[in-house]
């Protein structure tokens, strides 16, 4: 039998290294900012449903009530492998599928919908949108967890020091022109590494395309580190973590 294609942006080649870096409770900001932020403006109920798309190995699963019904789809067979070994509750289910493509999924009237740091590594959004419409019922929500869509562009943005005036400052290179861009997944061990690809758009794309897709934004937050410096730059670096945020969330409504 003929192997199907992976993803041209599935995270098959590096799910391994992927999985050791989360772990079971995530990485760092996953536990201290994405998680706990993520799951308040979810604000899931016991009669929930919710659908996450490129789950990865299951993160977010891992951390909600048993009485939520989950289904975690992602293109990397090895990454639902490994949410299906870390995962124990029953009614939580897993499936192997392109989230800006058609996916095998019957379920459409789900309360939620999920995209955590994963929508800059996909590159139809425009296809994700459509499908998080086609499964979610009316007035149902769509959150969305970026990178910081303006401060965080790879290759593209930067810390520098304006030593003059003692402040660290966000440098930015490019903006508004979409931007495909390779990411070495684990440089620095004298090994070749694979690659990911993370694609760039600016924010009023992901406003065009969510409106095209029958979606209204309800609420758009931009997440801070908390983590703090000391010693002779803490005064500049801790200043500019409170004034360049990291991540940017998206909580949409299926109007």
């Amino acid at each position: 039998m003929k192997k199907k294609p992976e993803s041209a942006t599935s995270w098959q080649n590096v799910s391994d290294w992927y999985s050791r870096a989360v772990g079971l409770e995530g990485h760092y900001y996953h536990q201290h900012v994405i998680l706990p932020q993520s799951l308040r403006l979810l604000d899931l109920k016991e009669d929930s449903s919710l659908l996450d798309m490129a789950c990865g190995q299951g993160v977010l699963a891992r951390l909600l009530a048993e009485e939520v019904y989950y289904t975690g789809v992602d293109a990397s067979p090895a990454l639902i492998r490994h949410a299906k070994q870390l995962d124990k509750a029953r009614n939580h289910i897993y499936m192997v599928a392109d989230v800006s493509r058609p996916m095998p999924l019957i379920k459409r009237d789900f309360s939620h919908a999920a995209l955590i740091l994963a929508l800059q590594n996909i590159q139809d959004a425009g296809g994700v949108f459509k499908n998080a419409g086609i499964h979610l019922r009316r007035k149902g929500r769509f959150l969305i967890v970026l990178n910081h869509p303006y401060f965080r562009i790879p290759r593209q943005t930067k810390w520098e020091i304006d030593r003059q005036n003692k402040i660290e400052y966000r440098r930015i290179n490019s903006y508004l022109s979409p931007l495909t861009i390779p990411i070495t997944a684990h440089p620095g061990r004298g090994v070749k590494s694979a690659t990911t690809l993370s694609y760039h758009l600016p924010l009023a794309e992901y406003s065009r395309l969510l409106l095209e897709n029958g979606f209204v934004i309800e609420k758009l937050e931009e997440w801070i580190s908390d983590k703090h410096s000391v010693g002779e730059a803490a005064k500049m670096e801790n200043r500019a973590r409170q004034e360049f945020p990291l991540f940017m969330a998206i909580l949409a409504r299926k109007d």
